[in-house]
This record gives C-alpha cells, structure tokens and sequence, in this order.
C-alpha cells in the first residue's frame, strides 16, 4: 500500500507565501518523479512543476520565478516553496508521484487527497 500524505496547505493573502510537502511512504523500490498538480472549481486539473529523480524540473508557466520545487530522495519527499502568491493561484493542490512498488512490474502514479490553498485579495 502506497500513501502520499501532504501537508501545509491554508489561507494565505495575496504576496505571501507557503511551502507544501508531500512525502510517500510504503513498499516502494523507486521514484521516478514526483510533482505537484492543481485544480480550481470548473476547471481541468493542471500541471504546477514537477521534479524527476536526477534533479530536472518542469515549471508551468504561470508559476515560473515564484513557486520552487525540490525533492529529498532519501526521504521521498517533494516539497513545493510558493512565493508571491496570487488569488489565481487558488486551488485544490494534489502531490503526484510515478513509482515502482516492490515486487511490481509496471510503474504507476499515485495521487495524494489534495490540500487546499486560498489566496485572499
């Protein structure tokens, strides 16, 4: 059993930050990548950044300068540092992980429940 279990979602207002964390736990043999996706009410779930094993990093472009991700492989941790942040950043942030469970032979992804961020005007 997999679990991802996130943590430091709020309220915060408008120019300030937050720093959401995601760490997997269970029988896992490796990581490949893990990110960060957001959804807003009416709207498709899109790509945050993600962070591949060795290091590489996506940005979406409307967080790009703002919002920094980073991963502690030891830990199978991705946290996600938000700066600057704005009320279109309001959403239901999901951590995401692609993995491999032990003994398995095809790779997955994994979603966490979400954690609420609100940016107030």
């Amino acid at each position: 059993q997999v679990q991802l279990v996130e943590s430091g979602g709020g309220l915060v207002q408008a120019g300030g930050s937050l720093r959401l964390s995601c760490a997997a736990s269970g029988n896992i043999f490796s990581i490949h990548a893990m990110g960060w996706y957001r959804q807003a009410p009416g709207a498709q779930r899109e790509l945050v950044a993600t962070i591949a094993s060795g290091g590489r990093t996506n940005y979406a472009d409307s967080v790009k300068g703002r919002f920094t991700i980073s991963r502690d492989n030891a830990k199978n941790t991705v946290l996600l540092q938000m700066n600057g942040l704005k009320p279109e950043d309001t959403a239901v942030y999901y951590c995401n992980a692609e993995l491999y469970v032990v003994d398995q032979y095809d790779g997955m992804d994994y979603w966490g429940k979400g954690t609420l961020v609100t940016v107030s005007s």
